[in-house]
């Protein structure tokens, strides 16, 4: 029950800040009150899930007999599950009832996440953890369905709640799996993450409206279009629509940034001066969720239609972020401020591409935000990479200076592309 826009897509269109009203066929049909924070619940459950193994590999490189070289197999895994998720699962949002799909895919989560806590040996727990990876994209889906859900008067507030939901999800993973692995060992993480998964898909079986389907043009009805067919549609919105792949090159750099941070923090914190515990360094990622916030303020400044306004302010501060976080190794109230006013600016700015994005095709909200991730997917890959490289090379001034740049060139690019109009050949803002 997607429900479709006629006329602009927020700001894509035209170089002003402020949208003009846009009319809907639809009745102003707004999902239950309790919904919405049900979903970014899940989401954010579901999305930990691939991060939960981050604190635990020392101790799963001991259990499995898995040498240095091969503990970063444990990692990638998960993420080529979550790749391969985005593109071949996500799109069945846009084909399926997304309640089943939805309620399915948590079921099969909750699966997996059981063979993974029961794992004799590696091969078993490496094949658990790649389909952790591809089921967990979930998340994007039920990102989709929220946004269908709502009306475009309130579409971004409930994208931005979702999305919060997720971004707590992935800066909390970290903290909860080692804590709860230091209480119980590192099985109960997985056989705890399962039951609670099992739970949530219980609890939107029943939330969930019960005629969520998909709502294709008949040129794409879910009875005419193949699933083939469905995927390689993927590709071409992005081919078709300038705004799609404007918005999702943004993504990977500001993402490239975020991974920047948070996939080398452990290392200067870890040595001198300051030599923190495992859980001291942990407690870092609590301070950054704290900028989860903006993705609630970013949704409402969407509705009001001050899209442009929001990205570019928030590139801005991730920018700036990085001036405070290039002093850690003098402060750590420094790192801690820099750290939530990065991911503020993080979570305002994808916020703001996941509302204008969907806004292209109501009716391929599921394609786009799969598409969209791939993006994202990338960008954090950039930056896990080349923050590693830069601080072996030249320490954490390096990897502040590769951040920033990650930032600069994000707030350049929506510099020059602000003002770009361009309509899609089926009249969608593209």
């Amino acid at each position: 029950m997607a429900i479709e826009c006629s006329g602009r897509a927020d700001e894509a269109s035209g170089p002003g800040d402020r949208a003009t009203p846009v009319p809907t066929a639809a009745p102003d049909l707004s999902p239950p009150a309790r919904l919405v924070p049900l979903l970014a619940l899940a989401c954010g459950s579901s999305v930990a899930t691939v991060y939960f193994a981050q604190p635990l590999l020392v101790t799963l490189g001991e259990r499995f007999a898995l040498g240095p070289a091969l503990l970063g197999t444990i990692v990638t895994v998960t993420q080529l599950g979550y790749a391969a998720g985005l593109l071949l699962l996500v799109p069945l949002g846009d084909l399926l009832d997304r309640r089943r799909l939805i309620t399915a895919q948590l079921g099969l989560l909750a699966l997996a996440l059981l063979g993974a806590g029961l794992a004799p040996g590696a091969a078993a727990l490496l094949g658990a953890l790649a389909a952790v990876g591809l089921l967990a994209v979930v998340a994007q889906t039920m990102v989709a369905a929220a946004a269908a859900l709502t009306t475009p008067a309130r579409r971004g507030r409930a994208v931005g709640t979702v999305t919060g939901g997720i971004v707590t999800g992935i800066l909390l993973a970290r903290a909860a799996a080692g804590a709860l692995a230091d209480l119980a060992g590192w099985r109960a993480v997985y056989l705890v993450s399962a039951g609670v998964t099992a739970l949530l898909a219980v609890l939107l079986r029943r939330a969930l409206p019960s005629t969520l389907r998909p709502a294709m043009p008949p040129s794409e009805g879910a009875g005419k279009m193949s699933y083939g067919r469905l995927v390689a549609s993927t590709v071409t919105l992005f081919v078709r629509h300038p705004l799609l792949r404007i918005r999702g090159a943004l993504a990977l750099l500001v993402f490239a940034a975020f991974s920047t941070l948070w996939s080398t923090v452990a290392q200067p914190l870890s040595g001198p001066p300051w030599s923190l515990s495992h859980t001291a360094i942990g407690a870092f990622g609590l301070a950054g969720a704290a900028g989860a916030a903006a993705a609630g303020v970013a949704g409402r400044w969407n509705d009001r239609g001050l899209a442009q306004r929001t990205t570019g302010a928030g590139l801005a501060l991730l920018t700036l972020s990085w001036l405070p976080i290039g002093l850690t190794g003098q402060s750590l109230w420094a790192l801690a401020g820099g750290a939530v006013l990065l991911d503020f600016a993080v979570q305002a700015v994808h916020v703001t591409n996941q509302t204008m994005i969907h806004a292209v095709r109501p009716d391929a909200g599921s394609r786009i935000i799969g598409g969209y991730m791939v993006f994202y997917s990338a960008g954090s890959g950039l930056g896990a990479l080349g923050s590693s490289l830069a601080y072996a090379v030249a320490g954490w001034p390096m990897v502040t200076a590769l951040g920033a740049a990650f930032s600069l060139a994000a707030l350049l690019l929506w510099a020059t592309t602000r003002r770009t109009t361009v309509v899609g050949p089926t009249g969608d803002i593209g």
